[in-house]
């Protein structure tokens, strides 16, 4: 179930009056059963089965692991449990796409050694609670959380429906408690709640899925354009995607929001990055830093004799694997690659750039942070093509293609005739960039509640919302990007 979605809008209130309408002692489990029939509307019963089978296993093997004195035990229960989560997501998301690459290397052989390639499995949300669940252990294991003793409080702790489907991947130290908590009703909270929500779906409806119009109709068909439109859709895309999945975070924040919950925040102004490294630490926050603590950090440890080649190699293992974790193709290994590319390059690189700046007399230039800014997302959109292409093929002919044929306009025409006008598009890159560029600023605002004190701020800021929404947003909304992974 979407959160664009009527029935979501049906489901919210029906769960919330519920909610408030028992008991703390019954709360728990009101949470718990509307996250099932949340996840249930998918109507993926292998899904709810998946869901379910990981939370015991996570469950019974985490309570071991925290009884067992043995740290060579431990170890072994705590990679047994791994393995069968890893096993679990890999079954029902790589395995077409390992079988198909395994069969390119038997017809190399023989063109008769060939497996059947099964079926793709649904994995709405998998790779999301199998990196909850994993984390959940490792924290055990180091003795930085305790097990939940409680199977029910658990289950909710895997499966709280607002952020189940695409994150923000809790650590159980941060959630667990939240959930545990007597709940009081505050009416400031449930506002903020409210108004968050409904920020995130102006993200989403209004500049996302506006901009998805174009996007889908280069990228769907990429072969019939060249140059400046295949670079614009790019461009597009990596506002559609930020716009799509902070607007999904930003209702997932609310929705907990209303029910006493704080999940973290996923994004900080990304685009406003000076590095890739400091993009990773505004862009998709939870999992960047589930990669640093469970993958980046033991590889730098096992790799520390070998000074930075070893930091290096940490980093384009770690993103390799990221890449990975967003899908089985291809295109995900490159976009993975690339930035582990980016990241191991700049070790090398950063001890000699203040000696640079230094040099060139740019180290204090009021103008060096914005082309800091600029160079940073450009390498993050050259990454996206591979992100967002539909195949690798596609995706080789766009970076091929991006300086040819500048001066065919006829491009524009087809994509403007097929899509929507070049008036909205303009509108709506403009209206993405400005908020961007003005992001810090209305964090600001939301945080201090500035526009809680005066009632006419108050309601225009409702009735602008609103009125964004039901006009301009797209009627019939996409679905989440994220969704997939």
């Amino acid at each position: 179930m979407a959160f664009t979605n009527i029935k979501y809008l049906i489901f919210l209130p029906l769960v919330f009056f519920i909610f408030l309408a028992v008991s703390d002692r019954y709360r728990h489990f009101v949470l718990l059963i509307g996250s099932y029939v949340f996840y249930g509307f998918l109507f993926k019963p292998m899904l709810l089965i998946v869901l379910g089978v990981v939370t015991l296993i996570t469950y019974y093997f985490g309570n071991i692991i925290n009884k067992s004195q043995d740290k060579a035990v431990r170890y072994t229960y705590l990679w047994l449990a791994v393995a069968v989560n890893l096993v679990i997501l890999i079954y029902f998301k790589y395995l077409p796409f390992i079988v198909q690459n395994f069969n390119l290397l038997l017809n190399q052989v023989s063109s008769s050694l060939v497996l059947q390639i099964p079926p793709n499995q649904a994995s709405i949300a998998l790779s999301f609670f199998i990196f909850q669940s994993i984390s959940y252990l490792a924290d055990i294991y180091f003795r930085m959380a305790e097990p939940e003793s409680n199977l029910g409080y658990f289950a909710l702790y895997v499966s709280f429906f607002p952020k189940l489907l695409q994150g923000p991947i809790e650590r159980s130290n941060m959630l667990l408690p939240q959930l545990k908590k007597p709940y009081e009703f505050n009416y400031d909270n449930m506002r903020s709640g409210i108004l968050l929500f409904g920020w995130g779906l102006f993200k989403k409806m209004v500049i996302a899925d506006r901009l998805a119009l174009y996007v889908n109709t280069v990228y769907g068909d990429v072969h019939s354009y060249s140059g400046l439109p295949l670079i614009l859709t790019t461009y597009a895309f990596a506002l559609q995607i930020f716009f799509d999945f902070a607007g999904y975070t930003d209702m997932a924040r609310g929705t907990a929001r209303m029910f006493g919950i704080n999940l973290t925040e996923n994004f900080n102004c990304p685009y406003q990055s000076t590095s890739i490294a400091d993009f990773w630490r505004r862009w998709h926050i939870s999992f960047s830093k589930w990669i640093l603590d469970y993958i980046f950090e033991p590889l730098q440890m096992k790799f520390r004799n070998w000074g930075r080649t070893g930091i290096a190699a940490s980093l384009l293992v770690t993103f390799l694997a990221a890449g990975i974790w967003h899908g089985a193709s291809w295109n995900y290994v490159v976009f993975g690659l690339l930035h582990g590319i980016y990241l191991a390059t700049s070790i090398y690189y950063k001890p000699y750039q203040k000696k640079l700046y230094k040099w060139l007399r740019i180290g204090k230039s009021y103008w060096l942070k914005g082309w800091q800014i600029f160079i940073t997302f450009n390498l993050v959109c050259f990454a996206i093509i591979f992100f967002r292409g539909e195949n690798i093929g596609d995706s080789i002919y766009i970076v091929q293609n991006l300086l040819k044929n500048w001066g065919a306009l006829s491009y524009f025409d087809r994509l403007f005739n097929v899509a929507a006008s070049a008036e909205e598009f303009v509108a709506t890159i403009l209206l993405s960039v400005m908020i961007i560029a003005f992001e810090p600023a209305i964090i600001k605002f939301n945080e201090n509640h500035i526009w809680l004190k005066t009632a006419k701020i108050r309601w225009a800021y409702y009735y602008l919302m609103i009125f964004g929404i039901v006009i301009f947003g797209i009627s019939a909304p996409s679905q989440f990007i994220y969704f997939k992974f």
